[in-house]
This record gives structure tokens, C-alpha cells and sequence, in this order.
């Protein structure tokens, strides 16, 4: 890739780091990044737009990190059960919202 390319991609992650700033629930960030992550991939873009919107803005949109912190409060408090139903019910719900969001863009186009 160019130069060029990785001055969009760093332009990306700036704008969804500034709108993660105003949106303070990893909850709902996560299940809004699923969404439209599947969205994304089921438009089959080109390679540099792809790699613009997901390893750009979705990768600090939803912020992997946010999701393991919220599973370290968990564990800080020692309820091993809440943390296993967390980490379950997290990953299959954004992979059921991921999919729905990639159903719905193949049913528009």
C-alpha cells in the first residue's frame, strides 16, 4: 500500500476514536461495531476501502480493550460465574448482530 493509503486509515482511526469519546457504554459500542462490521464485509469493497473501514474505523471503534476491561472488573470482584456469562453472552450476541448486519446489506443490494 501507499503512503497515501495509510494516511486514510490513520484518518479513520482518528474519527472513530473522536466519536467513541462521546458514546460511554462498551455495551452498546460493541453490538453498534458488530452491526455494521458485518455490514461492511458483505459489500465487498474494494481491498484499500476495506481496509479503510474495518483495520481503520471499526478496529478503534469498538476497542477490544474496553471488552477485556470490563470482563477484569468482573474478575477484581471474583464472581467467576457472572464472568463466564458475560463472555459468552458478549461474543455470541455480536456474532449474532455481526451476521444480522451482514444479512441486512445483502437483502438491500
Amino acid at each position: 500500500m501507499k503512503i497515501k493509503s495509510y494516511c486514510y486509515i490513520v484518518l479513520a482511526c482518528y474519527a472513530a476514536t473522536f466519536l467513541r469519546a462521546f458514546i460511554n457504554n462498551n455495551f452498546i459500542v460493541s453490538i453498534i461495531g458488530s452491526f455494521f462490521f458485518g455490514f461492511v464485509i458483505a459489500k465487498r469493497l474494494s481491498y484499500l476501502k476495506e481496509r479503510i473501514i474495518v483495520s481503520g474505523f471499526f478496529s478503534c471503534f469498538t476497542s477490544f480493550s474496553g471488552f477485556i476491561y470490563f470482563l477484569y472488573e468482573i474478575i477484581n470482584q471474583q464472581n467467576f460465574i457472572k464472568f463466564i456469562f458475560f463472555l459468552n453472552f458478549i461474543i455470541i450476541l455480536n456474532l449474532l448482530t455481526m451476521y444480522f448486519g451482514f444479512w441486512i446489506s445483502r437483502k438491500i443490494t
